[in-house]
């Protein structure tokens, strides 16, 4: 009698291992089931694509050229320590006096010649603000000429050839109603210019396309 109990627990001790090992075998597939998925990590953003038309503005936000469409924008490269630096007076009168007939200005900051604009950029705004009145817009301050210039001015070279390239702060050039740029003008082509002023009135008669 003992022997047969010996015999029936060996078997039941066997049984039970080779259920434990089943058990630790079990396929990947077994193991997952019931179990709900993992979800899908997200996308990766795209990088930010640079168009010639957009400027970060000065203190936030964004100039965006585009928005102009239809009107007639003078884009001048700005320093506050230059020789040139009085004509931020003209620029200001010049927006007042042909805002209404569809004129927009926008200032560049820039301090690719001479380093003479070091400022930071609410510097910059409270000097154009407390010594010249400034109200139009004023961009960020950028890299203006050479392969690191700011993707307008390369279309703008593109479109107009090397003229188009700023040789010194203050140099303007002219877009037309349809967003391509038409003209572009020396720093000593004062913003009370007749040279300048033909230029816009030319620009505005024209119908847009």
């Amino acid at each position: 009698m003992k022997k047969q109990v010996l015999v029936i627990s060996t078997v039941a001790v066997a049984l039970g291992a080779l259920a434990l090992a089943a058990a630790g075998h079990s396929s990947p597939q077994a193991a997952t089931q019931g179990q709900k998925p993992k979800p899908a990590p997200p996308p990766m953003k795209a990088a930010p694509m640079t168009s010639p038309e957009l400027f970060d503005g000065l203190m936030g936000g964004k100039i965006n050229l585009s928005d102009y469409r239809g009107k007639v924008v003078l884009v001048v490269n700005t320093a506050s320590q230059c020789g040139y630096t009085g004509q931020y007076a003209g620029l200001e009168t010049l927006w007042k006096s042909r805002q209404r007939d569809g004129l927009v200005i926008v200032g560049v900051p820039s301090n690719d010649f001479g380093g003479q604009e070091p400022g930071s950029a609410a510097e910059i705004k409270k000097f154009c603000e407390l010594n010249y009145g400034v109200t139009f817009p004023m961009a960020a301050k950028y890299t203006v000429r050479g392969t690191g210039a700011h993707p307008f001015y390369r279309h703008a070279i593109r479109v107009l050839g090397e003229k188009a390239e700023p040789k010194w702060n203050f140099h303007k050039i002219l877009i037309g109603k349809d967003g391509r740029p038409i003209a572009s003008f020396a720093s000593s082509v004062t913003p009370q210019s007749a040279e300048l002023g033909e230029a816009i009135t030319r620009a505005l008669s024209a119908t847009s396309k």
